[in-house]
């Protein structure tokens, strides 16, 4: 039997370079440049760049992908453990390689790309050469691809594009746009979707505005339209009809990353608590010596380990299935609970820092903001407890007749049975 919280010892290494890494030179680059997908800035080139070498130097860059990809091809539990330091810091993801969405778009190209989409899109995308954009959410809705109108034409040998897309991330900074589109709309949108890969400068592709989210130091999500954007055979990215297909080996493992980022975040708001509670003194003691705050420090302590478990043992999962079907109700999991970790300690510890807790001096409120965001992005949670709830259901048959008090189903009676002949 193996049952194991242990991280070996050479790994655990790497992760406390990672964490001193992280916290003395990433985590100040927030308080002096704007977006980190602005690679454009010179001050990048300056400041980000060197970091950038120091990672790849220690080969910790790109760790999502395998060894044929320049990556070590850690599985999720590794990924897991490293994205926890990551979320502490907005710079650290760009400074690992491993920052959405360029890190799902890597595995899409890598894993359905021709090697013409992979030399002329994943190869400079893996090197952040460039910065890319996956637009797929539109302004009827996100989570229903019944209601998606972009559509994508047959023109001879090539494709015109046509439609709005909204929230579309970092369109500003990207050099092309994985754009989902429908193909066939005379079947389902499951079977009907198809998805481009549409380089920026594509003529017939316009940015109606850039929208900010939530703490976003620069407004990096853009309404798109695409108006008769013309674009040839070979920027399909798989075959028609495999959007969706394609979606889920994005998706999947991105969600337990994001959510191990979200728990380095609440774990900054957690430790900020503490130390708050601690060199605050109010009505004759110091903070923490109050029970009030004491219980807000015990229950973010209790609801960040719950969802760390959690997380950690649907990338064991992923890692030992190597199919995410078989692990979907986990990852739903991991989804609908990311946003309330996140709401709930950052609210306590806005709550303990008083007046300031509330102001540009603290995180707090992007990070409440940001908990929303999470509720919202890669599908509602509303959606990810449908799906939970499904998959557990179809676990269990309804029962064949019931017997109170205890509503026993007809098994169970049988089997009772047994004891009462023996008690007789």
């Amino acid at each position: 039997m193996a049952w194991d919280f242990e991280t070996d010892p050479q790994f655990q290494a790497e992760l406390d370079w990672m964490a001193q890494f992280v916290r003395d030179e990433v985590e100040p680059l927030e308080h002096v440049l704007g977006s980190p997908w602005n690679i454009h800035d010179a001050r990048f080139d300056l400041l980000v760049r060197p970091l950038q070498r120091q990672v790849k130097e220690r080969r910790l860059w790109a760790c999502h992908l395998g060894p044929e990809l320049g990556g070590p091809g850690y599985g999720q539990v590794k990924l897991g453990l490293m994205n926890e330091i990551l979320g502490r810091a907005l710079f650290a993801p760009i400074v690992f390689g491993a920052h959405a969405p360029d890190s799902g778009n890597c595995e899409i190209l890598a894993a359905y790309g021709t090697p013409d989409q992979k030399k002329r899109f994943l190869e400079p995308l893996l090197a952040n050469e460039v910065v890319s954009c996956f637009a797929m959410t539109e302004p009827q809705g996100g989570a229903d691809p019944k209601v998606f109108t972009s559509r994508a034409v047959r023109d001879g040998a090539g494709w015109v594009i046509d439609g709005q897309k909204w929230f579309a991330s970092n369109a500003r900074y990207a050099a092309f746009f994985i754009v989902m589109a429908v193909t066939d709309p005379t079947v389902s949108p499951y079977q009907g979707m198809s998805m481009f890969v549409v380089p920026a400068d594509t003529p017939g592709i316009e940015i109606i505005r850039n929208v900010g989210v939530a703490d976003d130091p620069e407004a990096t999500h853009a309404y798109l339209d695409f108006r008769q954007v013309r674009v040839g055979a070979d920027c399909m990215l798989g075959a028609p009809g495999e959007a969706f297909a394609i979606a889920q080996v994005r998706l999947g493992g991105g969600r337990v990353h994001h959510a191990m980022r979200v728990a380095g975040q609440a774990q900054k708001a957690l430790d900020a608590l503490c130390e708050r509670a601690l060199s605050r003194s109010t009505q004759g003691s110091a903070l923490s010596d109050k029970q009030m705050v004491q219980e807000k420090i015990a229950d973010a302590w209790i609801q960040l380990e719950q969802f760390r478990l959690l997380v950690m043992r649907t990338a064991w999962r992923i890692d030992k299935y190597h199919d995410y079907q078989k692990v979907r109700k986990d990852i739903a999991a991991v989804k609908a609970a990311m946003p309330k970790v996140l709401h709930d300690i950052a609210s306590s510890a806005l709550q303990v820092h008083g007046s300031i807790g509330v102001s540009a001096e603290m995180p707090f409120v992007g990070m409440i903001v940001r908990a929303y965001q999470m509720g919202l992005a890669d599908g509602p949670t509303e959606v990810h407890k449908v799906t939970l709830a499904r998959q557990l259901l179809r676990d269990y048959a309804p029962c064949e007749a019931l017997f109170p008090p205890y509503h026993r189903p007809t098994a169970a009676a049988a089997a009772a049975d047994k004891f009462r002949a023996v008690l007789a």
